[in-house]
């Protein structure tokens, strides 16, 4: 799964230089005359290697020009760059750690679990949640990637799609329109139309918003003990002993009967359609 998350990712950035280098073409093949040159007694320069190793392993059944070597290095590197920021902001990896934290925050256990471990809990679960929407980059893009059935250029345009269309599902109506009037657009006939700009922006705060609406549920059974223990302290003369003292092996208790931690993930993992 991990492999095939890497190479899903490479082809959504591949989409988003693609969008955002419509030249690049242009310019390799301005350049080639000039390095395609050398002199019989110089050693071969890496873009001369580059344009044979591109020469001989180019797709024949493929439609279209694919990307030369030296914009496949900016690919990579641009993967490499935007890795976290893809993680965090384009899957269900925020809405998760931010219910984990809350979680933590209510059972007022200061850095237990650890940030570390919280963190690599909503990673596993997100690679488990977004495990459909892989397989589907997969089987559009990937494979026919490495097929030479398409260039990487269009295959990272169906695996950008194929993300977009995720983040909408889990995206408000109304959050889409603000963004849509923000960047002053004619609204499309369908969601899908819309650039990759205008959704990823709207599907974060949507998920600011529903992950904040799930923390303050759960922050309910563990305030009602909070003020019990506190009425309890007070009303037996107690007042210098803090209440969170007491409140938090109860808490502790009711968390591990109903099964917290499994039924946070179940409820995370459903969350999501």
């Amino acid at each position: 799964m991990s492999k095939i998350g890497n190479s899903v990712t490479i082809l959504i950035i591949a989409g988003i230089l693609a969008n955002c280098l419509p030249s690049a073409f242009a310019q390799e093949n301005a350049l080639a005359p000039a390095v395609a040159a050398p002199s019989a007694s110089s050693m071969p320069s890496i873009p001369d290697m580059l344009n044979a190793i591109d020469k001989a392993t180019a797709p024949q059944n493929a439609t279209g020009k694919d990307w030369s070597g030296p914009i496949k290095l900016v690919a990579v590197f641009a993967v490499l760059a935007l890795l976290p920021s893809l993680l965090v902001m384009m899957t269900s990896f925020t809405r998760i750690l931010i219910v984990l934290s809350f979680v933590r925050r209510a059972l007022s256990t200061q850095t237990i679990p650890p940030t570390i471990a919280l963190i690599g809990l909503a990673m596993f679960l997100t690679l488990f949640t977004m495990a459909p929407t892989f397989s589907k980059i997969n089987v559009d893009a990937l494979t026919p990637y490495l097929a030479d059935k398409m260039t990487i250029d269009v295959a990272g345009g169906k695996a950008t799609d194929d993300l977009k269309e995720f983040m909408l599902r889990q995206t408000r109506t109304q959050d889409l329109t603000v963004f849509v009037q923000m960047a002053k657009i004619q609204p499309p006939s369908k969601p899908m139309e819309l650039p990759l700009h205008i959704v990823t922006p709207a599907f974060i705060i949507s998920e600011f918003r529903t992950s904040f609406e799930i923390g303050c549920l759960l922050f309910i059974p563990f305030l009602l003990i909070d003020l019990v223990i506190s009425s309890i302290l007070l009303s037996a003369g107690m007042m210098m002993l803090p209440p969170q003292m007491i409140s938090l092996p109860f808490k502790l208790i009711l968390f591990i009967l109903v099964d917290g931690w499994g039924l946070l993930a179940k409820s995370l993992s459903m969350g999501f359609n």
